[in-house]
């Protein structure tokens, strides 16, 4: 059954029209996330949604007496009240209906002599502990204390007054008091911010199991994987909707922006081919020629003319290494770190090797990026030591960008760090990160956050280091450009170690989970899904019965070696690749030559072409079997 459905929706701010033509459903039980570039007016339309904005034109209908809750970005609360009093608010109709049963009950022990006003206080009383049962009236203490600390509240907490709350704990009180309402459309914009991944991994398996309908405005890509079974995407003021979780969104969206190309295309060569005709036409100059020429016309006129479809995934970049490690890449062994009396860590050890992708994670405060600043020397540890293996090149993303000179254009930042490229070289690089023409020439200072990360990659990319040492890479980035750079990343041979707080990145780039707590530090092999599967797992499944912890090490490297292995059998397979089309290149040049005449007037010159010739044909031969059997490995292995 339909909850909610949008038609034609449009919405302008003066001249700028933010939505043009929006149009979707929610059915009861849905969970749809909603996304789009930001200023795409995702948060206009659930504003809409919930009534406190007007379409400018546009049907909205929803099923009458449905329930909404609606959270925004900045939701605060201001209360003179305590945590847990501003909570119980909530449950205020529980209580009335609890004075009411207690009021019936005094009735009813006076009405025992009256057989019909005996029985209507009890058909009464039995329809409200009814509907006090399913209120929660018996579980309301429970409930209200398992939101609180899923959503990070100490029981400590709970007394303290809501105006010394910060921001955070004000918006997360804010959802607190919403999920305890239960409405039964929840609109939520933005949700995972302030929450740490243990908060997130409560929220989503409440959402998942909410029995309302949900649309979720949210930047967090693991979080609509494991909470939405649809996708509502807004661009350029239109709507598309998919159906599915995020990861099955972007396939969708690529085969149906694959399947409008070659439907443009299509077209493109019927246009061109009924006007070589009409040219034939009117080249005859007859009447009747001249009069199927306009009849041709006329149809081409009528013909809806279609848009020629734009990749919103314009970034295009990857990352090389200019020469290979040895196997050990670095070694940190007992290194400690602290601030005056704020302390880190200590006697922390890790050991790199070539090929490693270790993602850093544990809560703000534990020292992540302080470790990646000392492995960089942007530090010095306390105790301990820091070694670096052979041929190591370091290249460092620093979240804040603190590297970028404001007063500097984005063409000087990146030429002044690589002065021997030519001028072109330099813009065609920026060019791949979405700085084209004068946006060369903007200053620093007035680039956006994500457009200051985009100057950090591209002089990142063409630095061509071995070890990449990434803080939050894919803060202020859109979600496109995080998927270009998971792709980039991915096909990289280097070492990577890398800070981040995005589980959807972490899951697709790292195979070690390096997590760093207060009271220490836990490995992990594998992604997060597995980090996941594996912190959770009970301690006597953990110990697999008959093997030793030298056993279950060895199963460990066996399995980094085998990822190992995939990504070198794809990097092979890539190298094979670009070698055949190099050759076929090759080929094709040399039949150019071969097919001029004046080349066979020398007879030395004409020999030695065919000699190369065949050589040639003989090499790509040998290149195709060697993409073929990459290409075979590749398969058998996954």
């Amino acid at each position: 059954m339909i909850a909610l459905s949008a038609q034609n929706i449009a919405k302008s701010f003066g001249v700028n029209a933010v939505l043009k033509d929006v149009s979707f459903t929610i059915q009861q039980g849905d969970r749809i996330g909603l996304v789009g570039v930001n200023g795409c007016g995702k948060s206009t339309l659930m504003r809409i949604i919930a009534g406190l904005d007007t379409q400018d034109s546009g049907e909205l209908s929803i099923v009458r007496g449905t329930r909404i809750g609606y959270l925004a970005q900045q939701d605060m609360v201001t209360s003179g009240a305590s945590v847990w009093a501003e909570l119980e608010k909530v449950y205020e109709p529980v209580f009335e209906m609890e004075r009411r049963l207690r009021a019936l009950e005094s009735e009813m022990e006076n009405a025992h002599e009256k057989p019909q006003e005996f029985a209507r206080l009890s058909a009464e009383y039995d329809r409200l502990t009814q509907r006090f049962e399913e209120s929660d009236g018996y579980s309301w203490k429970s409930m209200v204390s398992g939101v609180l600390n899923g959503l990070g509240f100490a029981p400590k907490q709970y007394e303290q007054d809501v105006d010394s709350l910060s921001g955070g704990e004000k918006t997360r009180l804010c959802l607190a008091r919403l999920l305890l309402q239960k409405p039964d459309l929840l609109l939520l914009d933005e949700p995972t911010n302030h929450l740490d991944m243990e908060t997130l991994g409560w929220l989503e398996n409440y959402l998942s199991a909410y029995r309302g309908s949900v649309l979720v405005i949210s930047h967090d890509r693991y979080f609509l994987d494991h909470v939405c079974n649809g996708i509502v995407e807004i661009l350029m003021g239109h709507s598309e909707q998919y159906n599915g979780n995020y990861t099955r969104y972007i396939a969708q969206r690529q085969e149906r922006f694959e399947s409008r190309i070659r439907a443009y295309e299509l077209q493109q060569k019927e246009i061109e081919r009924q006007q070589a005709i009409i040219a034939r036409y009117r080249m005859y100059n007859r009447e009747k020629s001249i009069r199927a020429a306009e009849s041709r016309e006329k149809a081409l006129e009528r013909m809806e003319k279609l848009e020629k479809p734009v990749d919103e995934r314009a970034i295009r970049f990857s990352f090389e290494a200019r020469r290979r490690t040895g196997e050990d890449v670095l070694q940190v062994m007992g290194v400690s770190k602290s601030f005056g009396d704020k302390h880190l860590f200590s006697d922390f050890s890790l050991h790199v090797r070539a090929g490693d992708r270790i993602a850093l994670i544990g809560p703000n405060g534990v020292g992540k990026s302080t470790l990646i600043k000392l492995i960089v020397g942007d530090e010095q540890s306390d105790t301990g030591t820091i070694r670096y293996g052979s041929n190591i090149d370091i290249g460092y993303y620093d979240q804040h960008q603190s590297s970028l000179h404001p007063e500097k254009t984005v063409l000087d930042e990146v030429w002044d760090r690589f002065p021997r490229m030519e001028q072109s070289d330099v813009r065609g690089a920026l060019g791949m990160f979405l700085f084209t023409g004068d946006d060369v020439f903007q200053p620093i200072k007035t680039l956006s956050g994500g457009e200051k990360g985009r100057v950090a990659l591209t002089a990142l990319m063409l630095r061509k280091d071995n070890l990449l040492l990434l803080d939050e890479p894919t803060n202020h980035l859109d979600m496109d450009s995080r998927e270009v750079l998971e792709d980039a990343l991915s096909d990289f041979g280097g070492t990577i170690i890398t800070v981040s707080h995005d589980r959807y990145f972490i899951n697709r780039v790292a195979d070690r989970i390096i997590e760093m707590r207060s009271d220490g530090v836990t490995e992990y092999m594998g992604n997060y899904d597995d980090y996941l599967e594996k912190k959770n797992r009970p301690v006597e499944q953990e110990a697999v019965v008959g093997k030793t912890k030298t056993e279950l090490d060895k199963e460990k490297r066996r399995e980094k070696m085998n990822k190992q292995a995939l990504r070198q059998m794809k990097v092979r397979a890539q190298e094979a690749e670009k070698a055949v089309g190099l050759k076929e290149e090759e080929i094709a040049n040399l039949e150019a030559m071969m097919a001029d005449p004046d080349l066979y007037a020398d007879t030395e010159k004409a020999a030695k072409m065919q000699k190369d010739y065949r050589q040639a044909q003989d090499d790509l031969a040998k290149l195709y079997e060697e993409w073929e059997a990459a290409e075979a490995a590749l398969e058998d292995e996954g």
